[in-house]
């Protein structure tokens, strides 16, 4: 008996440790930041501006480590840019083609059919380059990631000096959202100003950081704006449909009823003839 309370004992003993150390993990990370998204709700859509310059962050920042491989230079027309455009940031690029006729395989400016190259020829390269850690591909890691976009804010307006009580582990850093907060990518957007935008849109941290959360929305789900589109033909359809199933349905009724009482008053005129 003593040793089934004892074991008894022992379980809540850790049940109630194990949820304590879960309450301070949650407690010792901030919720992220929830920043306004233009292509959230039913009738929200991409801003191509942001989409724009998300691209030009993504592409003079982001792309030295991480790639986004489910994207083709020719993706990029759905976010504005016209195909000599496409062509021409195509062309910025080098990507390995072959074998040619002597069997070799060379390299070739890239078309708008190619996919966008990563910056490491696999993944070995992008570990042996970034201490041991491999970068996320970007495509998708606003789908992958729990908060979205907001996951995405969080993490690159995140860096901060550590608490003098903190320890770090070598070769990371500190951030505020990042679960545990130590990540082993230094902050990729240090200073307001770090990229001059092609549209004058002064370049805040916070200002890259919603733009390239913007882009990798997109580059998760391009076909946001369709879908939303088509939801509101789908809204206004019904709509429509039960006004008019409505009426119908008024007039069907009005009808009946006129004839139940044209027929009562049949039969009281036809009583008091009798009479």
């Amino acid at each position: 008996m003593q040793k089934l309370a004892f074991a008894v004992a022992a379980t809540v003993a850790l049940a109630m440790g194990a949820a304590g150390i879960a309450q301070a993990q949650e407690a010792e990370t901030p919720t992220l930041p929830h920043q306004e998204w233009s292509f959230e709700g039913v009738f929200g859509t991409y801003d191509e501006a942001a989409l724009q310059r998300g691209f030009q962050v993504y592409k003079e920042v982001c792309s030295a480590c991480h790639q986004v491989k489910h994207l083709a230079f020719r993706d990029l027309a759905e976010i504005g840019y016209s195909e000599d455009q496409v062509k021409g940031l195509a062309a910025q690029y080098q990507v390995t083609d072959g074998p040619n006729d002597q069997g070799d395989m060379y390299q070739r400016p890239a078309k708008p059919s190619d996919p966008i190259p990563g910056p490491f020829a696999n993944d070995n390269a992008a570990r042996a380059a970034n201490n041991g850690a491999l970068p996320p591909d970007l495509s998708l890691i606003v789908k992958a990631r729990e908060g979205g976009p907001d996951y995405v804010y969080g993490i690159l307006t995140g860096f901060k000096q550590a608490p003098a009580d903190f320890k770090m582990q070598p070769g990371m850093n500190y951030n505020e959202y990042f679960p545990g907060h130590q990540i082993a990518m230094p902050p990729p957007l240090q200073a307001d100003g770090q990229l001059t935008y092609a549209d004058t849109t002064k370049a805040t941290v916070a200002q890259m950081a919603h733009d390239v959360a913007t882009f990798l929305s997109w580059a998760a789900e391009p076909n946001l704006n369709e879908r939303h589109r088509m939801g509101a033909k789908v809204i206004l359809f019904l709509v429509i449909a039960a006004g008019i199933f409505y009426a119908a349905k008024r007039r069907v009724w009005a009808s009946l009823h006129g004839h139940g009482g044209g027929g009562h008053g049949q039969a009281a005129t036809q009583a008091g003839d009798d009479d």
